[in-house]
């Protein structure tokens, strides 16, 4: 399937059904097109992106007893999920020119991105809750919005939001498995091995495309927006080893670890 097809289908479909399907086959690249600059995805009503402050709010960890506290935060994360997809495709679509290795394994993380989409809309409604139900938010998408290179959505997606996820997956499993859900604290687990995964993808890209003898955490911050900055990519509990498997060099981490909300 071409990538700027599979793209198209992710954020010009409003049925979640088409935005979730698969590609069938291989991904090629020989029809790249012109940059195309979608400001907003297209989204079924149940699903279109709330007003600020009106989408539900993530539970606290003391709530998940509750089942359908749970649900909302599967449904939560459910719409992360499909953020990030439609991010990667909107990413696609934005830089036409970006390297072919690159466009086609974005599009491979677009169908993990899919399928994560799929495992929490599912886990949700079997908890009570039908994805769609709730308002939900734009943040991750509003921030795609700002992008001016492939190394902005290097730097903020891969290595922001999924970064900060290599400690979140960990951390949701846990509040899970502490009430007996451990259906849900597994999905969470299988959701964080593919996190490694496309952290790796994204310092492998970061190293590729910053400009020679630029470090790869001053890379990194250069492309951050305010107010994303390092703190923002970890969570409560630094996950050390999955930063390595991730290939973070040993001074990345150290730096990250140390950020704080005042590190700009």
């Amino acid at each position: 399937m071409e990538v700027r097809a599979f793209a198209e289908q992710v954020l010009y479909s409003e049925l979640l059904e088409d935005k979730l399907q698969p590609a069938n086959g291989d991904f090629t690249d020989e029809q790249p097109g012109k940059a195309v600059d979608v400001r907003e995805p297209s989204r079924s009503a149940d699903l279109k992106f709330a007003p600020r402050r009106m989408a539900a709010s993530m539970p606290k960890p003391g709530a998940f007893k509750d089942e359908i506290r749970r649900a909302t935060a599967h449904h939560i994360l459910a719409n992360h999920e499909l953020q990030a997809l439609e991010v990667m495709a909107r990413v696609a679509l934005l830089f036409p020119d970006a390297p072919t290795e690159f466009r086609t394994g974005l599009c491979e993380i677009m169908q993990d991105e899919q399928r994560h989409t799929r495992m929490h809309a599912e886990r949700a409604a079997m908890l009570g809750v039908e994805f769609g139900s709730l308002p939900v938010n734009s943040y991750i998408w509003k921030k795609s919005l700002e992008f001016k290179s492939v190394l902005d959505y290097i730097a903020t997606l891969p290595l922001v939001f999924e970064g900060c996820n290599l400690d979140h997956t960990l951390e949701f499993a846990s509040y899970f498995e502490a009430v007996g859900d451990d259906r849900s604290a597994a999905l969470m687990r299988v959701i964080h091995r593919d996190e490694i995964e496309h952290v790796a993808f994204g310092m492998e890209w970061l190293r590729k495309l910053k400009p020679e003898g630029q470090s790869d955490w001053d890379a990194f911050c250069e492309h951050l927006e305010w107010p994303l900055r390092p703190v923002k990519a970890k969570g409560d509990k630094f996950q050390v080893e999955a930063r390595r498997q991730a290939g973070l060099g040993d001074d990345f981490i150290e730096k990250l670890q140390l950020a704080t909300e005042d590190d700009r």
